[in-house]
């Protein structure tokens, strides 16, 4: 017949005093209470691993922190994980290794692995803006937390301040990149579902708007203000290079000259610093490799055509051009990216074809057979539009000192 093993009660456990060697007392299945000459009481769980059979024990914990009740639980716990061969030792030892893995995968910790990902898709300014724009208005609050601990609650509540100030479409671009980051984790395995997916609905959505350009009527006026403007010969050059090529701001000033191939009068720039991540190659006119020309008494000797002043060794900054029009008396009617809807209409109102335009602009639908299509194809068709526009620009420019130098006008280093 069995042993039966009379259950233990609190006052028993209470008054177990100190002895000189080690012993135990039992609760029966297993549960021991281990008692040390130094006075200290631990459970302990008496049991065979599963397959091996061999006997070993599991501490749950020291009396009186853990209790009699609290004890049976852990023990009534292990039972149920042996009655499915699960070793509950083993099984501790993998929830805490989760259970740490959890916690040390914060959403910074995160965010900075997701953008190693993002930088092969974006260009390097995007990618930097994404991550200054996350540090500089979530990580103060939820850098540190588990990403498995991120709620919509938690998000909503760090972003409303910066929708209180009215600034909505850091609202907007916030709400995007901390879905991409929870997007992420989904797809690496660190949390089963994205929780914050519909947060931008908590918000006010921005108004839409539109970069500042001018009419093409205006086209002269720009021309005649860039003649007089009281700026550097290197950013005249730079807003000019950028109207001719019809790029974007950060595109433009970060030019190098071995992107540049004169021999077919292509500029080709990388993927790396396009904004959908896909190379783009620009005809160019006369008058675009007449810039160069002047270009080249000033730059030739660095890797870029428009280097910054303050350091040779990169290029100038994306915002130079901005600033130089708002110098000249163009505040809020146009920026440097309002130059390419400034080409757009021109082009359009010509009766170019909308489609070569769209390539000209490096614009692309989600179609990417198509795309590859239309850049070969239009790259030959986009010559004679380059060249127009050019010219174009060059008639504005008359009397006005243009920098191209096709019509032998004198340049003047503002």
């Amino acid at each position: 017949m069995a042993r039966t093993t009379k259950p233990l009660t609190n006052t028993e456990i209470s008054l177990a005093k100190r002895k000189d060697n080690v012993y135990t007392l039992s609760d029966g299945g297993g549960l021991q209470l281990r008692v040390k000459p130094n006075g200290s009481k631990t459970w302990l769980l008496d049991y065979r691993r599963p397959y091996t059979k061999i006997r070993t024990s599991l501490s749950f914990g020291a009396y009186p922190s853990l209790t009699l009740a609290g004890a049976r639980a852990k023990r009534d716990e292990a039972k149920a994980l042996l009655a499915r061969d699960v070793d509950p030792q083993e099984y501790r030892d993998e929830q805490a290794n989760l259970n740490e893995t959890a916690h040390s995968n914060t959403l910074q910790r995160i965010t900075v692995q997701w953008l190693e990902i993002k930088k092969t898709k974006v260009t390097p300014e995007y990618a930097q803006d994404s991550w200054r724009s996350l540090e500089l208005h979530i990580f103060p609050l939820l850098g540190n937390v588990p990403i498995s601990k991120i709620t919509a609650v938690k998000a909503i509540d760090t972003i409303r301040p910066i929708a209180a100030k009215g600034s909505l479409e850091t609202v907007k671009r916030l709400c995007q990149r901390l879905n991409e980051v929870m997007i992420f984790a989904v797809n690496t395995g660190l949390i089963s579902a994205n929780p914050i997916t519909g947060i931008s609905k908590a918000f006010q959505a921005p108004a839409k708007q539109y970069q500042p350009t001018i009419a093409p009527t205006d086209l002269p006026t720009l021309m005649k203000a860039l003649s007089v403007a009281s700026i550097k010969l290197t950013t005249r050059c730079l807003i000019e290079w950028q109207l001719h090529t019809m790029v974007r701001p950060g595109e433009a000033a970060g030019t190098r000259w071995e992107e540049i191939d004169l021999a077919r009068k292509v500029w080709t720039i990388p993927a790396a610093r396009m904004k959908k991540n896909k190379p783009h190659a620009i005809p160019l006119s006369p008058q675009a490799i007449e810039l160069l020309n002047t270009m080249k008494a000033i730059s030739s000797r660095s890797e870029f055509v428009f280097p910054s002043d303050r350091n040779p060794k990169t290029h100038t900054h994306p915002q130079t051009a901005n600033t130089a029009l708002k110098r000249m008396g163009f505040d809020k009617q146009l920026v440097a990216h309002g130059l390419r809807s400034l080409a757009s209409t021109t082009l359009n109102e010509q009766g170019f074809d909308p489609d070569v335009i769209e390539a000209a602009l490096a614009h692309t639908g989600k179609n990417e057979v198509r795309n590859a299509y239309n850049r070969a194809q239009y790259i030959e068709r986009r010559i004679p539009l380059m060249n127009w526009w050019s010219e174009h620009i060059e008639k504005a420019a008359t009397g006005n000192m243009s920098l191209t130098g096709t019509r032998n006008l004198s340049v003047v280093n503002g």
